[in-house]
């Protein structure tokens, strides 16, 4: 692999700069390669990593994407080895740890910025469909968050018994499905609807019930019981 020319005489200084500013603005005004740049200082401790970071943004899209990205996509970026690649992927996890912690045993439907938020966090950048199963007790709290299944680009087999039959296991009495649309949009197809029904008609007569179906893309979310699909 290739690597960067010597950065700029005033690249210390930048760096310097750059966590003057983050200190006194916790980040907020901030562009993302420069979030970026401030997890390579200590990835890449002596050189100019603005280009990189830059480099990241123009083939990823966005933080977040550069945070999800596969680590062998991530290392085909001139100046990304795989020490680099690892150290993103544990701010990604940290990320998405930090997200579940905000809803971690607390009543998930009266915290439901935070659920939607830690669905995002888990799954919208993600380049295959993956299911996910939240388990709440009586008092709908989170007693377990499980990913189920993960398929392809546009597909992720679901079946219904397992479902109920983990729920059962877990002593659950209510789930909200989670899963992802790598294609951007999250508008629920006539699949998704089908096999939604089907996990309820097999989960009400059990008394487990499914509070929501949530899809997540990188353009947003949608719900099956706000759009009145369930």
């Amino acid at each position: 692999m290739s690597s960067d020319p010597a950065g700029p005489p005033d690249h210390l200084g930048h760096r310097d700069r750059l966590r003057a500013r983050f200190a006194e603005t916790r980040g907020e005004g901030m562009a993302d390669y420069e979030f970026l740049e401030l997890l390579l200082f200590r990835s890449i401790p002596r050189r100019d990593v603005k280009p990189i970071a830059k480099r990241l943004i123009k083939r990823f899209g966005s933080f977040a994407e550069v945070l999800a990205a596969p680590p062998h996509l991530l290392t085909e970026v001139e100046g990304v080895g795989e020490s680099v690649a690892l150290d993103l992927k544990i701010v990604e996890a940290s990320a998405k740890r930090l997200a579940r912690g905000s809803v971690a045993k607390r009543p998930v439907l009266s915290s439901w910025s935070a659920v939607l938020d830690y669905c995002r966090t888990a799954m919208a950048f993600s380049d295959r469909e993956e299911f996910r199963l939240l388990f709440l007790d009586k008092r709908n709290a989170l007693i377990a968050d499980e990913l189920q299944q993960r398929g392809t680009v546009d597909h992720t087999p679901v079946y219904p018994r397992e479902v109920v039959k983990r729920a059962l296991e877990l002593a659950a009495t209510a789930v909200i499905l989670v899963h992802n649309h790598p294609s951007g949009d999250p508008t629920p197809s006539s699949a998704d609807i089908s096999m939604t029904r089907q996990i309820i008609d097999v989960a009400k007569p059990l008394g487990i019930a499914v509070h929501d179906h949530i899809i997540v893309g990188r353009e947003g979310h949608a719900s099956m019981k706000g759009l009145r699909l369930i």
